[in-house]
């Protein structure tokens, strides 16, 4: 039986809690056989420092979660893809031109139902003197007022791209509206409509072929915002959910993102959805993060394992073929959307050969869930999360939501 080495490259920012996670799992599984090859599977965490555009990469997967905002790893993944074949879980191409703004414009025209948006002009001219000549002779004077009162009261202010929350505003009136404005300086913005009276906020976290949909609660604090809680979505909508994010990942080539969508009713509004470096951090997905860690190992090791190869390109017209077709429902054209999707992800196959080649990811999570190797995660986190005075009270609230988690899901005895 021949051995093949493969080595897996972190691209990383101020995270650590996650990474020290899945180091951990990946060197605790070991060899994995495959067919007439066992696979050896290494890893480390990428340094930035000058690269030759010929130079030969000794990764054949990168987990990115940086150069969404940091444009010289970019750069470098935007090499590695298209010179070198190294797989990415990320597009650094959509990330880079998409984003936001982009995705709102794919999923409307693929009849999601999209709040309704506008994108209006900076406030104040970017750092470009062309722009303000430019500016001076074409834009043309606008009542924003007038913008707001067609989309109704209350709207959001929020960035065209970013993330985290920041520079979103709930705006509730005309003076709200100028504020917000006034202050978005050189930044884009959209204005969107408010879906209110909501019943459910949820946020779907997708891990390559995976995906779990989790009860959201953005107005407490970070520790308390992913509610522990089952079975709050009917399964229909719970489907409808699970295949908007799904579509949202293949459309764009995202396979390490997060999907925010308001339900209401039986109505799924996707509100949010480009997210390149989504929340995986062991202090606010808590009872979650064992999952994310085990999904994260599986679709990885799947990816280098068997080859999968990165797909730069979009196949866009695929979907809109789908969209404009007026003989199929809206539930129809979802089932359709699914069926690209599930393809894209090679949904069936990852499937079998998590059954066959990583039965024991599960039972190994959970062992390593209730060791002290994992405590001590824990404890460092908590204490570079927190200040002092609070570090008992928050390992007192994590290991009380890890241990919930040990007990829903021990492993069945013979």
């Amino acid at each position: 039986m021949s051995t093949v080495e493969h080595h897996i490259g972190m691209l990383l920012g101020t995270e650590d809690d996650w990474p020290r996670a899945y180091e951990t799992l990946l060197r605790r599984l070991g060899p994995v056989t495959d067919g007439a090859a066992t696979h050896e599977l290494d890893l480390s965490r990428v340094t930035i420092e000058p690269f030759d555009l010929r130079a030969k990469p000794r990764y054949a997967l990168v987990i990115d979660r940086l150069a969404y905002w940091y444009y010289h790893p970019r750069e470098w993944l935007k090499k590695v893809a298209l010179m070198d074949d190294v797989y990415l879980l990320n597009s650094p191409f959509t990330f880079q031109s998409m984003e936001k703004h982009a995705a709102y414009c794919a999923m409307m025209r693929l009849g999601l139902k999209v709040p309704r948006t506008v994108l209006v002009p900076y406030k104040h001219p970017v750092d470009n003197a062309r722009y303000a000549y430019t500016a001076q002779r074409y834009n043309r004077p606008f009542d924003l007022d007038a913008v707001a009162g067609s989309l109704g009261y209350p709207l959001f202010m929020k960035p065209y791209d970013g993330g985290a929350w920041v520079g979103v505003s709930k705006i509730h009136n005309s003076a709200e509206l100028h504020a917000a404005y006034d202050a978005s300086g050189e930044r884009l913005m959209h204005l969107q409509q408010a879906v209110e009276h909501y019943d459910v906020f949820t946020r779907s976290l997708s891990i390559g072929a995976e995906t779990l949909v989790m009860k959201f609660r953005p107005e407490l604090p970070m520790h308390d915002r992913y509610a522990v809680e089952h079975g709050f979505l009917d399964a229909p909508t719970g489907a409808e959910v699970v295949t908007i994010s799904k579509l949202v990942n293949a459309f764009f080539r995202w396979e390490f993102n997060s999907c925010e969508s308001l339900v209401r009713g039986t109505e799924v509004y996707p509100i949010d959805y480009a997210n390149a470096c989504p929340d995986v951090a062991l202090t606010s997905l808590h009872y979650y993060f064992p999952w994310a860690m085990a999904a994260l190992l599986r679709w990885t090791v799947f990816c280098t394992v068997t080859g999968r190869q990165f797909r730069p390109d979009l196949d866009t017209s695929r979907y809109f073929a789908i969209a404009d077709r007026a003989d199929l429902s809206y539930a129809d054209k979802l089932v359709e959307y699914r069926r690209l999707a599930d393809a894209y992800f090679d949904t069936d196959r990852y499937a079998d050969f998590c059954a066959a080649r990583l039965p024991q990811v599960d039972e190994m999570v959970h062992e390593w869930v209730c060791s002290a190797d994992f405590d001590a995660l824990l404890v460092d986190t908590v204490r570079a999360t927190y200040p002092a005075h609070e570090h008992d009270r928050f390992l007192a609230h994590f290991r009380g939501l890890l241990g919930a988690w040990v007990d829903d899901h021990r492993p069945a005895t013979p």
